[in-house]
Formats: C-alpha cells, structure tokens, sequence
C-alpha cells in the first residue's frame, strides 16, 4: 500500500516488551537538520514511551548520511550498545547524487549489522521534495523515526526469542 492511503506510524505492538532491557545508540545526520531533528525526536520520544531510560539512549550526531554506516561501526563495536538507529534524509535532486548517497548509506548500514550481529536501522528518508520529507518527520504520514525505533526494539525482541529457542 502507497504511504498515502497509510499513516505509515500505526506501529503495531507487538514484539514491543522489554524495551528498558537494552541501550540505543542513535545517529542523526546534521545535513536536512530539520528533517532529521524531528526523526531523532521522534524515535526517543518512543523509546521513553516504551520505558527506556534517558541515560540508555546515547544520541550523537554525522555530518550528513554518507557518514552514518562509519558512525554505526563505531557505535556498533561497543559492547553496552544493543542497536543503532540510523537517522537521514537524503532529497532528489537534478543529479545522481542522491543514488549514489542512497545506495551507499543503505549497503553500509547492512553491512555493519551483519558485521556486528546487532539491529543497524535504516532510518533514512529518501523523498523527492522537501514537503514529502516533512510529511515523513511529523507530518500527515507519522514519524518515520518512531518506526525506526519501534523496529529496532522488534529486532531486539526477536533476537531474544531465537536464543530462548532450542535447536536440535
């Protein structure tokens, strides 16, 4: 279904427990700041909603989305961080920067969680305008940072399940 027939935040809560049980690591990219501000918002704002403690939220900032998979590794290769929550946008523009920047952040974020063994969301809007960005950021289709949040949680809840889970 297209995200406008949706609120794409309707998160549903399932695998969403033990929240509090974990520690986040949170990059936001500096580049499209109002964008990516209210994404970063709106991820610790759900995460303190599900019971996370402030202190468990380690929150720093990149310069712009190409510098969130290195970013990542770095988060990601400290222990007493459970997952890292990617937050870009990243705007079409008239060249094909934008596929270049899009295709490296996505491979590097991927790269750095099967590296790790760890949730590495990608939090990354990749709109054609400004508005559509901001309808994504708080706007008339939710806040595409509470979902990274709430995905990086369900990850986490999985993982947990299929350790619980007995192989033969």
């Amino acid at each position: 279904m297209s995200s406008q027939h949706k609120n794409l935040s309707d998160i549903s809560s399932k695998n969403l427990s033990n929240a509090n049980n974990y520690r986040y690591g949170i990059l936001v990219s500096e580049w499209n700041e109002e964008v990516t501000g209210s994404l970063a918002e709106g991820a610790i704002q759900f995460l303190r909603t599900k019971g996370v403690q402030t202190e468990n939220i380690v929150l720093q900032h990149v310069p712009g989305s190409f510098e969130l998979s290195l970013g990542a590794q770095w988060m990601a290769q400290k222990e007493d961080i459970d997952a890292v929550i990617c937050i870009g946008c990243v705007i079409q523009g008239e060249t094909k920067h934008f596929d270049f920047i899009c295709d490296a952040v996505a491979k590097g974020v991927t790269d750095v969680s099967l590296k790790y063994g760890k949730p590495v969301i990608f939090g990354v809007l990749t709109p054609n305008t400004q508005q559509q960005a901001l309808d994504r950021a708080g706007g008339k289709h939710g806040n595409k940072g509470e979902e990274a949040a709430a995905t990086a949680l369900k990850m986490l809840n999985l993982r947990e399940q299929l350790s619980d889970t007995k192989t033969d």
